[in-house]
């Protein structure tokens, strides 16, 4: 693959084929610059089998406005589209249609608002709104959708292995395993949504953070296959790593022979001045082990020594190793305590794959079209109800309650003040006749979550740092209720509309009954 393939699959077409012959009907209507308006959001909560996510973090949004930056419809893309033929041997893409999109197949003309990254998100509440001419808006559909349903996917299964694993060391380990140069997309989520450390080296440059690692069993068996041993290829490390020595101790038994080895490699560090970081675990029962492998350090004289663990965790498997120390250590004459807390965490093909839930179901859905210079609401009509989408131009808002938790999100037309008001009622998005009733008195304070991230054809607010989006994270999981964090049967969180937004909705649902009806 060359260069110039390279840059075409990244770039503009980087697309569904029904995304440009869409735009090109649009323009054949002589709607294609009439504003639109679409909605992002996603419908429901990853759920893993065994237990569901509460809430979702927020991520990928820094690099589709790079992408947007930097793509437009160049001479390579159109001439390819150019090139394209129907069954019948017809040009796809007329050439008026190509001549247009030469001149304005770019987003210039979009307005984006957002969620910023790293935030707490919930479903049916848009996490991007965009809004411009409608051709361009359409365009933009699949790379905005790629980039933000996978990085928040991410993200959010970082941020509940964060949760398992408590203030302890958290390393995402999984690009081997990841799916392709998306990879680079869940290292970099994984970073926000909770991970301290990646072994993906460019993604880890590239968001400044040192990448971390130590060796494979493959170091071990080279050295084996040479004729040498398990005890000389950890001298080799440590020769090399005085300062940051820490060894995989499972290539042969790690009980009989890894850590032993280890031991007599760290004592000699130890005599030239350094000081090990520790060992590997990545097979066998870990909990049981690292109860034998504390114990055997603490004995040597290594009681701060860490004992990572890998293979296959997430956050149920933490939390039932933890568990499982727990019941074991009186019985094996150990700190229960003490164990957890030298132990880290190398996660990486269960998080980068989203083990259990590998997509995130994020729509792209029209809402709004401008006719005759006025919004007209656009609504597509389910049989299902969690499938309607909610009209119209919006904004959505975050309601906190008194002791400063966040208690709903709220969903109104964009020309709506929820803070003006003295009472709130909140009405559920999909079951009619539920509904809640909030005094000023019940709400510490009311936030709006939208906020103006492309306009003018650029950014409209500075490239956040890693530290601003993992303290975003931080502090928004910090402000959800401990229900809603619970690995299993979360709480549920109150998503609610405005009573005009819920008017609407039932109007455009009426009439579209009517429309079928004949």
């Amino acid at each position: 693959m060359d260069e110039r393939d390279l840059h075409l699959m990244q770039g503009i077409l980087f697309t569904d084929m029904y995304q440009l012959t869409m735009a090109q009907v649009y323009f054949e209507a002589g709607i294609h610059e009439r504003p639109a308006h679409f909605d992002h959001f996603f419908r429901s909560y990853p759920n893993y089998g065994d237990h569901k996510a509460g809430y979702c973090i927020a991520a990928g949004l820094d690099w589709l406005l790079d992408w947007m930056e930097n793509t437009s419809f160049d001479q390579p893309a159109l001439d390819h589209l150019a090139r394209e033929r129907d069954i019948e041997g017809r040009p796809v893409f007329k050439e008026e249609f190509l001549h247009w999109l030469s001149r304005e197949g770019n987003f210039k003309k979009l307005k984006l608002q957002a969620i910023a990254e790293g935030r707490v998100v919930h479903p049916n509440v848009p996490l991007t709104t965009v809004e411009g001419p409608l051709a361009m808006a359409q365009i933009l559909e699949t790379a905005l959708l790629n980039s933000l349903n996978f990085q928040t996917l991410i993200a959010t299964k970082a941020a509940r292995i964060r949760h398992s694993c408590g203030s302890r060391l958290l390393m995402e380990f999984g690009l081997r395993r990841a799916h392709g140069w998306g990879g680079n997309q869940a290292s970099r989520a994984a970073l926000i949504g909770g991970c301290d450390y990646s072994s993906n080296a460019g993604l880890s440059f590239v968001m400044d953070v040192p990448p971390k690692g130590t060796h494979s069993h493959a170091l071990v068996q080279a050295w084996m296959a040479m004729g040498r041993s398990e005890l000389e290829a950890f001298q080799a490390y440590a020769d090399l790593y005085p300062d940051s020595c820490l060894l995989l101790v499972d290539t042969v038994d790690t009980l009989n022979s890894g850590v032993p080895n280890a031991i007599r490699v760290f004592r000699e560090l130890r005599r030239k001045g350094y000081e090990p970081l520790g060992v590997r675990l990545d097979s066998g029962d870990l909990a049981y082990l690292s109860i034998q492998v504390s114990k055997m350090l603490d004995d040597a004289g290594f009681p701060q020594a860490s004992i990572v663990l890998s293979n296959d965790l997430d956050e149920m498997t933490i939390l039932q190793i933890h568990a499982q120390i727990r019941d074991d250590s009186e019985r094996n004459g150990v700190n229960a305590e003490h164990v957890i807390r030298r132990l880290t965490y190398g996660v990486g093909t269960r998080l980068v794959t989203s083990a259990g839930q590998s997509s995130l179901g994020g729509v792209y859905k029209l809402v709004a079209l401008q006719v005759g210079g006025e919004w007209k609401p656009a609504m597509k009509y389910s049989n299902s109800v969690t499938k309607l989408i909610n009209p119209g131009h919006k904004k959505a808002w975050r309601i906190y309650d008194n002791r400063d938790r966040a208690t709903a999100d709220l969903i109104g037309f964009s020309d709506e003040d929820p803070a003006s008001q003295e009472t709130l009622t909140l009405h559920h998005p999909a079951i009619q006749g539920v509904s809640r009733t909030l005094k000023r008195s019940d709400i510490s304070r009311i936030e709006p979550l939208l906020e103006r991230v492309w306009e003018g054809g650029g950014r409209r607010q500075p490239r956040p740092t890693l530290e601003e989006l993992r303290t975003r994270c931080r502090e928004d999981l910090n402000h959800l209720d401990t229900g809603v964090l619970r690995m299993r049967s979360p709480h549920i969180y109150h998503i609610s509309l405005t009573p005009r937004l819920l008017e609407a909705k039932l109007q455009l649902i009426a009439k579209v009954h009517k429309l079928r009806e004949g």
